[in-house]
């Protein structure tokens, strides 16, 4: 069975690699070995310690908001970029990455201003997009 009946997904809390049968995205799969949501249909924290594992391990797009806590633009687009994971659920990992907190991914990102949307599929950079945007902006740039 290749990756695309059941891709690979990594969870965020333990790091485990998973895979899921396509036809089970959407039924809220949690991870094998810790029991926590896989795709839990809300953003997801991601570190400078599980970055590169996370994007690089999972089949599905995942999309990085990357934000700062005294970001106003970055405040006002959390909750379009929840409700847009929400949207997406099953077919894409909705992530956030706090550039304060975790520098040395954003400085490896390359990133100049926030909010900063990054859409990676297995590692590799497939789309940015600098600036709040509203759901269905971010469902499309998902897409």
């Amino acid at each position: 069975m290749d990756s695309s009946n059941a891709p690979h997904i990594v969870c965020t809390h333990c790091g485990a690699t998973n895979r899921v049968p396509a036809q089970r995205l959407g039924e809220d799969p949690s991870c094998g070995r810790c029991g926590h949501a896989l795709l839990p249909g809300e953003p997801v924290e991601l570190t400078d310690a599980n970055f590169a594992q996370v994007v690089n391990g999972t089949d599905l797009p995942v999309i990085v908001d990357v934000w700062a806590a005294w970001c106003g633009p970055c405040r006002m687009m959390a909750p379009q970029f929840a409700a847009a994971a929400v949207q997406m659920k099953g077919r894409a990992l909705f992530a956030k990455l706090d550039s304060d907190a975790h520098p040395r991914t954003a400085g490896a990102l390359g990133i100049r201003s926030i909010p900063t949307l990054i859409k990676l599929q297995r590692g590799q950079e497939l789309a940015r997009q600098s600036g709040a945007l509203p759901a269905a902006q971010i469902v499309a740039f998902a897409g």
